[in-house]
């Protein structure tokens, strides 16, 4: 099926399933982007009409990306020749190749765009980058096989899930040092996410097909969510009341009530995605919508998670794995000033690495 087909039959499914169409204007002011990790591309998706308006040639083997503020630029963490492409998403163009530290894996970006922070899965490391010269900062030991990676959404630290310790690491983003000992989690954790209205943290184990919960005031795991199957990544709805967890070996999402702790049944419902191998995903930034990359078929289905029904699905690259949304893209938020001893020492930093 081509694309525009399949963005035709998004439209006569958004209208069969009863989504007003101010529900759909919401979504307009957006784009999708999907690492196809086969094709050495990215997809970018326009939320208005569900369909790609651009294949952009990246690096070898790109895992996962991330999205600046403003979404003018995306970060993709290429595993296969351990650097990170910086897409222009206006000019629709990778305009900066950053090298970075063996098998890089997934990428976030600070809340005020001036760091992004990329995971080496064969380094046993965090490779931080500066946005603004894209070059390398510092370079943070963490656990073994650090995976997932994300910005708590004060900005003060970054989770890292380190997949071959079945731990997290923790670090402060002033200092761009690990704090505390690591947080025991389940076996083989991958996915990591924040709640943006509650100190809570959300875990993927894939090892263990569970969910931790962490509690971000003191770092420590205060409930853990049976899900079976494989947890491969998690995604929070944008009012911090649901957790959406793919699930590749059902093929399928789960979504919880996180609103509270310890409910006798955080299940909602579970969401058959329609591919194969359901990987990343993200909320579009309306918030009524859940793109997930199907990495067996080679396409994103579509959720509408007002129902929580599947509405389609759109052809991508071969192999589609990480999944970032975003506005439009706009002018991002100019860089905060960082306090004298946190610049000092990360020139120092630099300098002693031989960086700029």
């Amino acid at each position: 099926m081509k694309s525009t087909a399949a963005s035709a039959g998004l439209v006569a499914a958004m209208v069969a399933s009863g989504v007003g169409a101010g529900v759909a204007v919401a979504e307009t002011r957006g784009y999708t982007y999907v690492t196809n990790s086969a094709a050495n591309t990215v997809s970018m998706i326009d939320t208005a009409t569900n369909s790609v308006v651009a294949t952009i040639p990246v690096g070898v083997s790109p895992e996962e990306l991330a999205v600046s503020p403003g979404g003018t630029r995306a970060y993709v963490a290429n595993g296969g020749d351990n650097t990170v492409s910086v897409i222009d998403t206006v000019a629709r163009r990778v305009i900066a190749t950053v090298p970075v530290g063996n098998s890089p894996f997934a990428v976030a970006v600070s809340r005020n765009g001036t760091r992004a922070y990329v995971t080496n899965q064969g380094a046993n490391t965090v490779s931080v980058i500066n946005t603004s010269t894209n070059s390398i900062v510092t370079t943070i030991p963490v656990g073994a096989f650090p995976s997932g990676v994300a910005v708590s959404p004060d900005g003060t630290r970054a989770y890292v899930t380190n997949l071959s310790s079945n731990s997290v690491s923790v670090i402060n983003t002033l200092t761009n040092a690990v704090i505390g000992t690591p947080i025991p989690v389940g076996g083989a954790p991958v996915g990591v996410a924040f709640s943006p209205t509650r100190p809570r943290a959300y875990v993927t184990n894939l090892g263990a097909g569970t969910l931790s919960v962490i509690r971000t005031s003191d770092n420590t795991v205060s409930e853990t969510i049976v899900l079976g199957g494989d947890a491969q990544r998690v995604a929070v709805s944008r009012n911090g009341t649901r957790a959406y967890v793919t699930d590749s070996f059902n093929r399928l999402v789960s979504v919880l009530n996180v609103a509270v702790d310890m409910l006798p049944n955080p299940l909602i419902t579970t969401i058959p995605v329609g591919g194969l191998s359901p990987v990343g995903l993200a909320v579009s930034v309306g918030g009524t919508r859940l793109y997930v990359a199907n990495g067996g078929t080679n396409n994103v289905s579509v959720i509408n998670t007002l129902t929580n029904t599947l509405l389609g699905t759109i052809n991508v690259g071969a192999g589609p794995l990480g999944v970032a949304s975003s506005s439009l893209s706009t002018p991002d938020p100019a860089p905060q000033p960082r306090p004298r001893a946190v610049a000092e020492a990360e020139a120092h930093a630099s300098q002693s690495q031989g960086g700029g």
